[in-house]
């Protein structure tokens, strides 16, 4: 049978457009023994603060609504800005972006985004909102997608190593069952592969002992999730999940991740430490990093808190504002409306401490 040029071209482009190579990145993460590293060289190569190693951590920050939106009409009014403009999901991740120069300039190099978000009004009770980038069958919303695209290449660009979280326990119930769970994480992995992304690290989900989540998010089956995608990406990406704040991961969390996620929400400062010491001594802990990506403590100005407590035992930490209500549109991180400048005092005391730490701008 004969085939016209034009039918041939019409058959053929489509497997172009799929084998197409991705994109050049310029910024690898990679881990060497408790260090990171970003394109070869430790963190805060050869840094140390007041006598302290600064060298090799994951110094973050807990900015998880940059690509935000509601799908759900009757609480999408909630989120207008102080302009008076509804809210606008685009202009969102555009501030966002507009943002991320000046944080890196201060010293940050990871900060975490999750494709289900976080609460928008601090902490919760219920969260009727509708903010998932996985359909109830675990595909992906191109929208939420597009969003998250403008912010890793922009992280690539300015040689940061963000923290991509799949799930949020406030949202996952959107996803129908375990197997579009799975979906979900194969898609999503599927996606950062595809995009060509040597940059981004994985959180399988915030919190993954909140009592809502599916079973095999939770911790006793916490491994077969990190392992899909581990074994998926051909051990490209790196991956973790982490737990509420004071608890420590299992034996499972700890023979599977490639580094170790803490929570220090409701940690008094001497309890930082005694966290990392008892996930180093955790069986099947294999002596991969360990970084605290949210922590809603602050007391910058003080010579005793939660970031040098973390950083005096050897391992990263996040700063999470998630500004309570009725506190002003710059006050937090969390909250939306976020406004992504440095404009409160709490945003002014981590960045100016972070790069007092650092080292930058020095």
């Amino acid at each position: 049978m004969r085939i016209s040029k034009a039918f041939a071209v019409i058959v053929l482009l489509p497997t172009l457009l799929v084998s197409a190579e991705p994109p050049a990145r310029k910024t690898a993460v990679s881990i060497d023994g408790a260090s990171f590293l970003i394109n070869g060289q430790p963190t805060y190569r050869g840094r140390s603060f007041n006598g302290v190693k600064v060298e090799g951590l994951l110094l973050n920050a807990r900015l998880v609504q940059g690509i935000f939106d509601d799908l759900n009409p009757e609480t999408r009014k909630l989120w207008a800005y102080p302009d008076g403009a509804g809210f606008d999901a685009e202009r969102n991740t555009r501030e966002f972006v507009a943002a991320m120069a000046e944080w890196r300039r201060r010293g940050l190099v990871s900060f975490t985004i999750n494709l289900e978000g976080g609460s928008p009004q601090g902490y919760s009770k219920e969260q009727p909102w509708h903010n998932s980038a996985f359909t109830e069958a675990g595909a992906l919303r191109p929208a939420y997608m597009g969003r998250l695209e403008k912010i890793l290449d922009r992280a690539d660009e300015l040689g940061m190593a963000p923290i991509l979280g799949f799930f949020y326990f406030g949202q996952v119930a959107r996803l129908k069952d375990e197997a579009a769970v799975i979906k979900g994480v194969e898609n999503a992995t599927d996606w950062l592969l595809a995009k060509g992304y040597t940059n981004v690290l994985i959180e399988i989900a915030n919190e993954c002992n909140q009592a809502n989540y599916a079973e095999i998010i939770k911790p006793k089956r916490a491994g077969e999730l990190i392992e899909l995608v581990q074994k998926r990406s051909r051990g490209k990406l790196l991956v973790s999940t982490s737990l509420t704040g004071g608890q420590i991961p299992n034996e499972v969390i700890a023979r599977r991740a490639d580094f170790l996620l803490l929570h220090g929400n409701g940690q008094r400062v001497e309890r930082i430490a005694e966290m990392v010491k008892r996930t180093r001594a955790v069986a099947g802990y294999r002596g991969q990093p360990i970084l605290f990506n949210e922590d809603d403590h602050f007391d910058f100005e003080k010579p005793e808190n939660n970031f040098l407590a973390a950083i005096g035992a050897g391992v990263g930490w996040g700063y999470f504002d998630y500004r309570m209500k009725g506190e002003g549109f710059a006050e937090g991180y969390q909250s939306v409306p976020v406004d992504w400048g440095i404009g409160s005092g709490r945003k002014r005391g981590f960045f100016e401490l972070l790069a007092r730490v650092t080292g930058s701008g020095e």
